[in-house]
Formats: C-alpha cells, sequence, structure tokens
C-alpha cells in the first residue's frame, strides 16, 4: 500500500494536518523532523547550527528512505524535503499531497516560532519566505499527486478537505465512502 506523504512549506499544516489525515484513515503518522530530533536528541535548529543546512539535508534524506520503506503511513516532512533530487525520485513513488499556503500565512503561522533556522538567519522573515515560495513551490509541485489550496480554516475542515481530494483522486488511499 502506498503512503500518503504531505509536502509544502513551512506553516503549511503538514504536521496538523496529517495528524489529523492518519487517526481519520486509521494509518500510523510520523513527522520526519520529529524522528530526527528523537535519533539525534537534538532539536533542528542546533543540527543547522553544528552541521550547516547540508548536514541536515543529508539526515532528512537518510530519515526519509527508511520512513517511506514503512507500509500505511501518513508522513509530515519538512519544507525542504524537496530540494535534494534523490528525495524528489522516492517521493514520486508515493501519494503526495503538496500543502500550498499563500506567504501571508506562512509568515502569520510562523512568525513567532523560534524553530525556524532558515527564518532565524535572517533580519527579513517574510522575504525568505517569499525567497523560499520562488524556490521551492515548482518542486512541490513537481513531485505532487494532489495539490491542496491552502488557507485559513479549522484543522477538521484542512483535513476534511484532503480527504475528500484523496477520495476523488486516489479513492483506493482513502476507502471511507466503503
Amino acid at each position: 500500500m502506498q503512503n500518503i506523504v504531505l509536502v509544502g512549506p513551512m506553516g503549511a499544516g503538514k504536521s496538523t494536518v496529517g495528524r489529523g489525515l492518519a487517526l481519520l484513515l486509521k494509518r500510523e503518522f510520523v513527522d520526519s523532523d520529529q524522528e530526527i530530533e528523537k535519533r539525534t536528541g537534538v532539536d533542528i535548529p542546533t543540527i543547522f547550527e553544528f552541521e550547516g543546512e547540508e548536514g541536515f539535508r543529508r539526515r532528512e534524506t537518510d530519515m526519509l528512505r527508511e520512513l517511506l520503506g514503512r507500509e500505511n503511513v501518513v508522513l509530515a516532512t519538512g519544507g525542504g524535503i524537496v530540494m535534494r533530487p534523490e528525495n524528489r525520485e522516492l517521493l514520486k513513488q508515493h501519494c503526495v499531497l503538496y500543502l500550498r499556503v499563500p506567504v501571508a500565512e506562512q509568515y502569520r503561522r510562523t512568525r513567532k516560532s523560534r524553530r525556524r533556522p532558515l527564518l532565524n538567519a535572517t533580519d527579513d522573515p517574510r522575504r525568505r519566505l517569499e525567497e523560499l515560495f520562488e524556490l521551492r513551490d515548482p518542486l512541490y509541485q513537481e513531485v505532487a499527486t494532489i495539490v491542496l489550496q491552502g488557507r485559513s480554516q479549522r484543522v477538521r475542515d484542512a483535513v476534511q478537505s484532503a480527504c475528500k481530494a484523496l477520495q476523488a483522486q486516489r479513492p483506493e488511499l482513502c476507502p471511507l465512502s466503503r
């Protein structure tokens, strides 16, 4: 059975929607960033500090490969997962939901967080979000099976929207109507 993977920028709601979707579909939920933190014993900003972004991306690729080897999983990924070509190839083998959220909404959701290394390293976080969106949006589109337009909405509604999209395009992965 294919896994369901959520991709998108920071602040898109991948973990929140993924957790709800996994519960609804009776699948295991896994967050790749949380798994990396659990295995290393340190948070993502600390990994960035000591290993740089490239060191983190290597860890992220190894974790992605491992987690996609499981079955019946809903996986929330980090925002930069699509930056490496090998990750994009791995993702394309599964059902990928791209939570596409406008930069203004990302900024609203992330502006107070201190756990965002790519935003903490800049004086203009909103501009950085815009740059990341320009760079990554085509890559998210490349791997996406389904693109969901994110907006301000209740978690329950976002999960229902994701499930409806799955039922329409990949009914075998979302057997709620049976």
